[in-house]
């Protein structure tokens, strides 16, 4: 160990084996994050209120359009690139959330953008561009404003646990709609 002094006080830095062995932790940790994913529904709730603050209806339906995202893409988490856009009437990107839980993309890797402006169409509540990093397979997920008044219900009427349930038990074409996409179309 080397002992500085800094103001007359003693300070031990740690040793190169200490940083070393720090290092690792952190890799092996990073190496293994596929695997810190939630596995019941209380598990999601608690990680959303932990990465969002809170849990409502629309942060379960960014969960459920990451896993089935995850799913039909056969992908694993981080293996995803995210593209989400607000509707016209979406209060807030909660959505995005969501998707980032479920699929571990995240801002910082750059594998989940929130486009700053709302989609144009009035009937949309928002879209989300799901595409696997290593087939370029793409999905777009649409939101119908529809959905909206449903989540909002579930919101108010429900607590968390309950809101999940709501939005995983009911009938995907409800709440998204869910096609290939090919980013070159017109």
């Amino acid at each position: 160990m080397l002992t500085y002094y800094v103001d007359g006080a003693s300070n031990t830095v740690i040793s190169e084996m200490k940083k070393f062995t720090l290092l690792l932790i952190c890799f092996f940790i990073t190496i293994d994050a596929p695997k810190i994913h939630a596995q019941s529904p209380s598990e999601w709730v608690e990680l959303g209120r932990r990465i969002h603050g809170g849990f409502g209806s629309y942060i379960a339906v960014g969960i459920r359009i990451g896993l089935d995202a995850m799913e039909r893409l056969k992908a694993n988490p981080r293996e995803l690139e995210v593209t989400y856009q607000d509707g016209p009437s979406s209060p807030c990107p909660c959505v995005a959330d969501g998707i980032m839980i479920a699929t571990v993309a995240t801002p910082g890797n750059n594998t989940l953008r929130v486009l700053p402006t709302p989609a144009i169409n009035p009937n949309t509540f928002g879209i989300a561009i799901v595409k696997n990093q290593k087939t370029g397979e793409t999905l777009r997920y649409t939101l119908p404003r529809s959905a909206r008044s449903i989540l909002d219900d579930w919101n108010k009427d429900l607590q968390e646990r309950d809101r999940y349930d709501a939005v995983m038990n009911a009938p995907a074409e409800s709440l998204f709609e869910v096609e290939s996409y090919n980013r070159d179309r017109k």
